[in-house]
């Protein structure tokens, strides 16, 4: 059975135990009448479909009649413009639980449908749609049907809720099970920095157990299946967006503290797991205003230029607070960036102190940092 039925079960049982019987426990009629009149959207439409998430398609038709003149079921049934509703491709409950005349659908979820009826990625098909009307049981069809045209995202029609990357190339290895879960930005996009080997294959899986669906890159592309490699070992920020097919990826050379004032750059090692840190590391030579004006922040030096992390929006010491030291990526590299920077907790300046630098963009948590004075 090709068709995807999202069914409300429990409402109709609900209504067949409450309304389908007498008090003496005789089966009431539960007959309904077809849906005489389809509204919106028009006949013919033509939907370019977006991969916004509020992007969506207002649906509505004229209300059927109950013979026992209580609540009606509907749904909208899509199906291929040579199919007859017999095994639709997809039936989509109502709004309010499948009791109103109307129903609200994504975009997302009408890119899912015209794949399932054989549309390719990025490609312009039409659609037949009606509306089933029921009593919970025996649906009745329209008796009129539409058509609609949707041009299909480029992307994925199904984007998984979770990503990891594994593979011999990379940090945690070939063992599935040990895969490095991915930064989840949004519903379709996906993001991870860390270390991989020259040569040694690696893929994205949705899963870490049994057999998982496994994505590889090819151009700019994401496709199904597959794998990767890189052609030098280095640390890279891979990122991921389903929605549209597409990647982009930069290998990171260097991460550095960089102090206002002074503009000094202080390289943090990587450490592993997208985690950079120096730790021991003694500041002389700083007099001045150099010394004691304790803004600071990062610079990330990479394939595709220097970006800065700077705070999403600051302007004071630390308070104990973790969320103080989050950081943002920003493309504006520039020596005074006011309310974007941080202050270190020091009221003597920056020079001769020990310190552990921590710069973390581990996919597991925020990406954020830390800085600790030893002496």
């Amino acid at each position: 059975m090709k068709a995807i039925y999202i069914q409300l079960l429990m409402i109709s049982s609900l209504l067949l135990a409450l309304g389908g019987c007498s008090s003496d426990g005789e089966v009431r009629d539960l007959g309904v009448t077809p849906v005489e009149a389809l509204y919106e959207p028009t006949d013919g439409r033509i939907l370019e479909l977006q991969s916004s998430a509020s992007a969506m398609l207002y649906f509505e038709w004229e209300p059927a009649r109950a013979e026992d003149s209580g609540m009606v079921l509907y749904e909208v049934a899509f199906d291929e413009t040579d199919g007859d509703f017999s095994d639709p491709v997809a039936m989509i409950a109502a709004d309010n639980n499948g009791g109103s005349n109307h129903a609200t659908l994504t975009h997302k979820q009408l890119n899912q449908i015209a794949a399932m009826a054989g549309i390719e990625s990025a490609a312009e098909g039409t659609l037949k749609w009606t509306v089933f009307s029921s009593k919970g049981v025996h649906p009745v069809k329209a008796t009129g049907e539409r058509t609609l045209t949707v041009k299909r995202l480029a992307g994925f029609a199904y984007v998984p809720d979770q990503l990891f990357i594994t593979g011999a190339g990379t940090e945690a290895g070939a063992d599935l099970s040990k895969a490095i879960r991915m930064k989840k930005l949004n519903d379709s996009e996906f993001e991870i920095y860390t270390l991989l080997t020259e040569g040694q294959s690696f893929q994205f899986t949705n899963a870490t157990t049994g057999e998982p669906t496994v994505y590889s890159l090819n151009g700019e592309k994401i496709v199904e299946g597959g794998s990767s490699t890189v052609s030098s070992t280095g640390i890279y920020k891979y990122h991921l967006d389903f929605s549209i097919g597409s990647f982009t990826s930069k290998e990171v050379t260097k991460v550095n503290l960089y102090l206002n004032w002074s503009q000094r750059k202080i390289e943090l090692p990587y450490k592993g797991f997208g985690v950079w840190e120096l730790t021991n590391h003694t500041i002389t030579g700083l007099t001045g205003g150099e010394n004691s004006d304790d803004r600071y922040k990062f610079r990330m030096e990479s394939s595709a230029g220097e970006t800065e992390w700077r705070s999403p929006s600051n302007d004071s010491k630390p308070s104990g607070n973790e969320a103080y030291y989050y950081m943002v990526e920003r493309d504006n590299v520039e020596q005074w960036t006011n309310g974007q920077v941080w202050k270190s907790p020091s009221t003597t300046g920056w020079s001769d102190k020990t310190y552990d630098f921590m710069f973390s963009l581990n996919p597991a948590g925020e990406y954020t940092h830390n800085l600790i004075i030893k002496e």
